[in-house]
C-alpha cells in the first residue's frame, strides 16, 4: 500500500508564495505518476498538477500555468508543489495523489491513493 502525507500549507496575502509537500511510503514510488488536486468550499475538487515517472512529463491546469510548478525527488519519495504569485481564487484544501496506471491525469477517479489535504489560504 501506498501512504501520502502534506504539509507545507497556510495563510498567506495575494501575490505570496507556498511550496507543499507531499511525502510518499511505499513501493514503487519512483514508476508512480503523481498528482496535485484542489477543492474549494462549495466546489468540486479539480486538477491542479501531475507529474509523470519522468519530471520532465508534466502536466498544468490552465488556471496555474506559468505560476505553480510541480515536481519530485524519488530519493526522498516526495512531490512537491511549487506555488507562486498566489490568488484569492487559489483558496482550497490541496490534496495530493498518486497511482501506479494513470492515463488521464487531470480525473481525479484514475488515482488509487490520496492523501489527507493541506489548507491554503489567500488574502486579498
Amino acid at each position: 500500500q501506498v501512504q501520502l502525507v502534506e504539509s507545507g500549507g497556510g495563510l498567506v496575502q495575494a501575490g505570496d508564495s507556498l511550496r507543499l509537500s507531499c511525502a510518499a511510503s511505499g513501493r514503487t514510488f519512483s514508476t508512480y505518476t503523481m498528482g496535485w488536486f484542489r477543492q474549494a468550499p462549495g466546489k468540486e475538487r479539480e486538477f491542479v498538477a501531475a507529474i509523470r515517472s519522468s519530471e520532465d512529463i508534466t502536466d498544468y491546469a490552465d488556471s496555474v500555468k506559468g505560476r505553480f510548478t510541480i515536481s519530485r525527488d524519488n530519493a526522498k519519495n516526495t512531490v512537491y508543489l511549487q506555488m507562486n504569485s498566489l490568488k484569492p481564487e487559489d483558496t482550497a484544501v490541496y490534496y495530493c495523489a498518486t497511482g501506479r496506471w494513470v492515463l488521464v491525469t487531470t480525473a481525479p477517479s484514475r488515482y488509487d491513493y490520496w492523501g489527507q489535504g493541506t489548507q491554503v489560504t489567500v488574502s486579498s
